[in-house]
């Protein structure tokens, strides 16, 4: 299910970028919590991608005052793990958090701690679920981005291909999008279009032959696409970086 893109008002519009500044900042912190562990866990970038929505599309309709988002953040991994079918054991989830918030400190022993922070996991997941309505799968931009790039990669002359990293600029914007609410709140053919705008922007490439066309490149992959939706993508990604440079 898609959101009104760009729109404000509903559950879904309500991204970090829609909140008061600090909600905003202790979202971006708890997802890149959940990337770092991710990739620690092994996790393909689907399944991480899956994390953070769920994350995001729990905190919509949920104060965050109301639960501890890092144990959301947790039981997210987990839950994600199941739905993109890389099932992951609790106890490698908590030993690669545990490590993440005590670098310095011993591995957890297998404890009374231990089985509570399991079941405070399992537990959470469950209610998560029920609060989703179990609606936890999601289309995300990543496959939408791939073909788009094998597309303007045939459009583009060789050497203003390799000269410029597009494709790998192209895929960091997409990862670094998630730390907001984007994929809530937009299409996921159109937030591949927009970081492959910015990408293009950033480097200065030109599609050959824009000018001569009857429509520009992007609408090529979307005719329900405006300039106005990448824009609002584009802007709401350097808010992201943004904030990460106020972040100390």
């Amino acid at each position: 299910m898609e959101a009104p893109e760009g729109g404000g008002g509903g559950p879904a519009a309500r991204g970090p970028e829609r909140q008061p500044a600090p909600e905003a900042r202790v979202h971006f912190r708890v997802v890149s919590f959940i990337m770092e562990a991710g990739v620690k866990l092994g996790m393909r970038s689907i399944p991480i991608a899956t994390a953070c929505t769920i994350y995001h599309k729990f905190f919509c309709d949920t104060n965050l005052d109301a639960y501890d988002p890092y144990l959301i953040a947790v039981s997210s991994i987990y839950l994600a793990g199941k739905v993109e079918e890389q099932h992951l054991r609790t106890r490698d989830i908590i030993s690669v958090s545990n490590r993440y918030f005590n670098p310095s400190g011993e591995p957890l022993e297998l404890d009374s701690r231990f089985w509570k922070l399991r079941d405070s996991i399992v537990q959470c997941q469950l209610l998560m679920l029920r609060a989703l309505h179990f609606q936890v799968s999601f289309h995300h931009p990543h496959k939408y981005l791939l073909h788009y790039l094998v597309s303007l990669k045939n459009w583009l002359n060789r050497h203003s291909w390799q000269r410029t990293p597009v494709a790998v600029t192209a895929w960091a914007l997409l990862r670094d999008s998630y730390h907001g609410g984007l994929c809530l709140r937009f299409q996921a053919q159109h937030i591949a279009v927009a970081v492959l705008y910015l990408a293009l922007q950033v480097y200065g490439v030109e599609v050959p032959a824009e000018v001569e066309a009857e429509k520009p490149w992007w609408q090529v992959f979307g005719d329900d696409l405006t300039k106005p939706i990448i824009d609002n993508i584009v802007s709401d990604l350097i808010q992201i970086y943004t904030m990460d440079t106020e972040i100390p």
